[in-house]
């Protein structure tokens, strides 16, 4: 592979969704900032964060609840480009990451970016701490079937694999509930200091689907989504108990200039 082919190009591609952060408060026109909160509550599945000028700080406070207790001490900050549930009490929603799921706070439909194929890419800035993680994922918005589940990972940041000395990206595909994909995740170490800003990207059809950090091209998939797929972008903690240290707190991750482009 020549130096040329493995560089992200954009000239096939027209920009759609430019994110710089840079207003007084979060658009609400682009952004849900709450995670997955159809199947929990809106104390629990409200985002943390704070915005500086040109990016935004998610975090996870030391008074934050865990997402959803039966999913242990998990929390979660997190933005997403829509929302969609079938009723309290049924099943229907957007990322049914486990059986037996109950819809307990219904969302309307909101289609604030959905894109079936096309470019995304996330600046994003982790911290070395085992206990977060910092990803970016489109997931299937599942609106039109259960089956349209799938995810493309751009990254998984996990904070104990990134540093000075290089750092370990998590990325590809997960099939969730959807057939026709299979998962396909990959380690890839990078010789790049996660814990410093750097550029995650995805470019993707139907067919095919390619992987980029800071422009370079690190996986190429030989499937891809072609059904709509809300953005999310979010930090995770894995506490080891209920019982938290208020003085390790908080916890953050960093999101900058995120682009989404559509297929020219």
């Amino acid at each position: 592979m020549t130096d040329a082919a493995a560089r992200l190009d954009r000239s096939a591609y027209a920009p759609v969704f430019t994110e710089d952060f840079t207003g007084p408060q979060l658009d609400e026109a682009r952004w849900v900032a709450h995670y997955l909160p159809q199947w929990t509550t809106p104390d629990r599945s409200a985002a943390r964060y704070e915005l500086h000028p040109g990016w935004l700080r998610l975090r996870i406070d030391a008074d934050q609840p865990a997402w959803r207790p039966e999913d242990g001490e998990l929390r979660v900050s997190n933005l997403q480009t829509g929302t969609f549930s079938g009723p309290a009490g049924s099943d229907r929603g957007t990322h049914r990451h486990r059986p037996g799921l109950t819809v307990r706070t219904p969302q309307p439909p909101q289609r604030l970016f959905t894109p079936t194929a096309g470019l995304i890419e996330a600046r994003l800035r982790a911290v070395a701490d085992p206990a977060v993680m910092l990803a970016v994922w489109l997931i299937g918005f599942e609106e039109d079937g259960p089956e349209q589940a799938g995810e493309i990972c751009l990254t998984e940041l996990y904070g104990d694999r990134i540093g000075p000395g290089g750092s370990t990206v998590r990325l590809g595909i997960k099939a969730h509930g959807d057939r026709g994909l299979r998962d396909d995740m990959a380690d890839v170490a990078l010789g790049i200091d996660a814990t410093g800003w750097h550029t995650y990207a995805a470019a993707w059809t139907a067919a095919r689907t390619e992987l980029y950090v800071d422009e370079r091209l690190v996986r190429t998939l030989d499937q891809g989504i072609g059904y709509p797929q809300q953005l999310m972008i979010d930090l995770f903690e894995f506490p080891a108990a209920a019982d938290r240290d208020p003085a390790a707190y908080p916890k953050h991750g960093d999101v900058a200039a995120v682009r989404g482009y559509a297929p020219r």
